[in-house]
């Protein structure tokens, strides 16, 4: 089959030899997808773009590369970044415009059933470690009011609504309010 490919030539004999005896001893293989590379997540999300997001414990904006895909939406510190910040999933949780003095074209997370709860979202800390996020909100704010609509508005078509866990979350304030 390899007669004559080398300029009209064959290819030497020991040459040949070589390349069947590597892929003899070491088969070519296709990697098999175990679910666990998250850049697939990212493959045509539902919205993506730079937005600022006010700190939880210090309360500065810092700007994030954000990509709203599957119900969650994620925050990176650039755009290149393979390995989200935080992740926000998008399960019982609202999304409204609000005013900030200090920012323009804000909007915020929150969730409406169980006001003062923590939101069920997590994030990258200083080491490296993912550990639970503490937000009872998440506020943003984007660079125009047509962004921060769309951004509101693409948000507001992804988040998912399961009774389940607002019945946890109310039966753990009640625990919590009997101590």
């Amino acid at each position: 089959m390899n007669r004559g490919i080398n300029d009209g030539g064959d290819l030497h004999e020991a040459l040949l030899r070589n390349l069947f005896d590597s892929i003899k001893n070491e088969p070519f293989s296709i990697p098999e997808d175990d679910g666990n590379d998250i850049t697939h997540t990212f493959f045509n999300p539902s919205r993506e773009g730079w937005l600022l997001k006010l700190g939880g414990r210090v309360k500065t904006w810092k700007r994030r590369w954000f990509i709203l895909t599957d119900n969650c939406l994620y925050y990176f510190e650039y755009t290149t970044d393979k390995e989200p910040l935080g992740i926000i999933p998008l399960e019982n949780l609202s999304v409204r415009k609000v005013d900030d003095p200090k920012k323009p074209n804000c909007f915020e997370l929150f969730n409406a059933s169980c006001k003062g709860q923590k939101i069920k979202a997590c994030k990258t800390d200083g080491d490296g470690k993912v550990v639970e996020g503490k937000h009872q909100s998440y506020k943003m704010s984007a660079a125009s009011p047509d962004e921060r609509d769309l951004w509101i508005e693409a948000i507001r078509t992804s988040i998912t609504q399961d009774p389940f866990y607002d019945l946890v979350a109310a039966r753990k304030k009640k625990i919590a309010s009997k101590k």
